[in-house]
């Protein structure tokens, strides 16, 4: 499987590198674009800075041009809380895209899109400060609506960024039950 995994808010930092490798180990072709040229993050506050510097639109041209060369294959699109929503817009928006693995976030739909049965799997901490039960379930139904087929893995207890295990969320128990799970959703595609 031909995989784009997005990074974080925090940047490319060396677990979005280790989740790249878990997934190639595994068989899949995994390419890892640097949506902030370099740039990394020690705290989140630092990483939403860069973001609004660089700016939504030129992070989403930025990840267009990464996917533009593989897209006629067929990718699977990925990414962490940041990186999700980025990995999230840019599948809605191909025809030929092959799934969409959701890790620590989502987000907006547009009016317009729509899918034909696109594989979904979605893992987030539960609760968690920036996906709300009440948007996650909104985010599902209107998923369902536009012909997604969608799953939610909530992990209790767990921080947002939970699979990094270089931050304070880090939740070994949750990590590994969501890479054993996205590892089936992927080898299922």
């Amino acid at each position: 499987m031909d995989i784009l995994l997005f990074h974080s808010a925090l940047g490319p930092r060396p677990a979005v590198d280790a989740a790249a490798q878990r997934l190639r180990a595994a068989g899949h072709h995994v390419r890892v674009p640097d949506l902030y040229g370099g740039q990394t993050a020690g705290t989140l506050e630092e990483g939403l800075a860069v973001k609004d510097a660089i700016g939504r639109d030129e992070l989403l041209r930025r990840a267009v041009l990464a996917a533009a060369p593989y897209a006629d294959k067929g990718l699977v699109y990925a990414g962490f809380s940041l990186g999700a929503s980025v990995a999230q817009t840019l599948a809605l928006g191909d025809a030929k895209a092959r799934g969409l693995l959701l890790l620590h976030g989502t987000s907006e739909i547009a009016p317009n899109a729509s899918v034909d049965g696109l594989p979904v799997q979605l893992h987030v901490a539960e609760p968690d400060p920036y996906e709300s039960d009440d948007w996650l379930t909104t985010w599902y139904l209107t998923m369902s609506r536009i012909g997604a087929d969608a799953e939610v893995h909530r992990y209790r207890g767990a921080g947002h960024l939970y699979t990094d295990p270089g931050l304070p969320d880090y939740d070994e128990e949750a990590a590994e039950r969501t890479w054993r799970t996205a590892l089936g959703f992927l080898n299922s595609l």
